[in-house]
């Protein structure tokens, strides 16, 4: 990239793309970096990894370890240089990591170095860790995973609220983040926008969804439920949430999880993150059976999942409440109001009440995370790697019945194990194509 054209779209000076080579040296130009991968740099190896919509990704490895890499680019990597994106995601993605690493130790990866310039962060290498997803993809079960995301959720929910911060502590923070709305402009549009109207970039399996498709860009119900949920995700700047916190962005082994990818990284509504995760593991649920190979033959496995959905919720919300009843030195809900016994019954009836809802706000993020990879751009391996078409549509059609039914009766789940049950309903409805 020419000075000039990075200039234009606002890149920092010094600021390139690198290839192997560049790499090579300028990770041989950081002490910290030279020392944890060890021998001479020529003989570290260098692999280009990234899977992912956005950014660079190398896996680089010495004689004393290994790190990963990643480097932003200046435009969406899943779009090309016709969708333009700032470099500045690369600062709050190391601003989120360094956070997250503190509120929840162990539960990210631990970073070695950030190159501001050059958009780029060394990091703990992950290994034998595999993205989740893939992993729901073959039907493995991660028997760790709830304790460590529901504690991953809680603490960074919770620490960085009102509830745990002072008024000006909080606001400073939401500052500190306030910068990252191109990353935020991502999410409102492909997640709240475009799937309920035409747009270039939108895609579904067709002709299989083309009708579903239609009546949902032409229910005005549905627009006034995700218009809702839009203005929340716009004006609630509950906590710092990750705001990409899907099963994509999570690595696991049966006894570690590891949170990576916070680069859209805000002050936003908590429920966001909550919806985010249970959307993705209904979605590996409804995908499931188009991976049998024979009939039946995920059923444990569709079981399990399904059995994670309720306690990611009811595990989060217990750890959320105990970190409150705890830990409060926020603003918020002055303990000075509530003395005495009946105070503190009074205040425990209110911790419950907003518990509530909560939940209802992450039903709602829930079924907006499920259409917008369905009917959006950016898809999920979970169906995409389904090969027959039709068995495909079938299984995104019942995830679509559920999500419908989430975000336009919000108000009659009132429980996690309602919402569980409607998935068991909807994976045996058969659509008519």
């Amino acid at each position: 990239m020419t000075t000039s054209a990075a200039a234009r779209q606002g890149t920092p000076a010094g600021y390139r793309i690198l290839n192997e080579a560049d790499l090579r040296d300028t990770l041989a130009a950081t002490p910290a970096v030279a020392e944890r991968l060890g021998g001479p740099a020529d003989r570290w190896t260098i692999t280009e990894v990234g899977d992912g919509n956005l950014n660079l990704v190398f896996i680089v490895k010495g004689a004393a370890g290994g790190l990963a890499v990643k480097q932003a680019l200046p435009y969406v990597r899943l779009v090309g240089e016709s969708w333009p994106l700032p470099l500045s995601r690369a600062h709050y993605e190391h601003l989120a990591l360094t956070q997250q690493g503190r509120l929840a130790p162990g539960l990210v990866p631990a970073i070695v170095h950030h190159d501001h310039a050059l958009a780029l962060t060394a990091m703990e290498l992950l290994e034998p860790h595999i993205i989740m997803r893939k992993g729901l993809v073959a039907g493995t079960v991660y028997p760790g995973f709830v304790g460590h995301i529901t504690t991953f959720m809680a603490r960074t929910l919770f620490f960085s609220s009102d509830l745990a911060l002072p008024a000006a502590e909080k606001k400073e923070a939401i500052a500190s983040f306030a910068g990252n709305h191109a990353l935020c402009k991502i999410t409102e549009d492909l997640i709240f926008t475009d799937p309920y109207r035409v747009a270039e970039q939108n895609r579904w399996t067709s002709p299989w969804l083309d009708a579903t498709a239609a009546e949902i860009r032409a229910d005005l119900d549905l627009h006034v439920a995700i218009s809702r949920l839009k203005l929340k995700f716009l004006s609630s700047a509950e906590a710092l949430i990750h705001g990409d916190l899907h099963t994509g962005s999570i690595m696991v082994t049966d006894t570690e999880t590891k949170v990576i990818d916070p680069e859209f990284a805000f002050y936003g509504p908590m429920g966001f993150d909550v919806g985010a995760v249970i959307a993705n593991l209904l979605m590996a649920y409804f995908a499931s059976a188009g991976h049998e190979r024979a009939p039946g033959d995920r059923a444990a496995f569709e079981g399990w999942v399904l059995s994670t959905v309720d306690r990611v919720w009811t595990e989060f919300a217990d750890k959320f409440v105990a970190l409150w009843r705890g830990e409060a030195a926020g603003d918020a809900y002055p303990v000075s109001l509530f003395p005495g016994e009946p105070g503190a019954a009074r205040l425990e009836i209110e911790r419950q009440a907003y518990m509530a809802r909560l939940f209802q706000d992450a039903v709602g993020f829930t079924a907006a995370k499920i259409i917008r990879r369905i009917l959006g751009l950016a898809h999920n391996i979970d169906f995409e790697l389904i090969e027959d078409p039709k068995q495909r549509a079938t299984c995104e059609a019942r995830s679509l019945r559920l999500a419908r039914t989430l975000m336009l009766e919000t108000g009659s789940f009132t429980s996690i194990a309602a919402v569980t049950k409607a998935a068991r309903e909807s994976r045996h409805w058969q659509p008519e194509f």
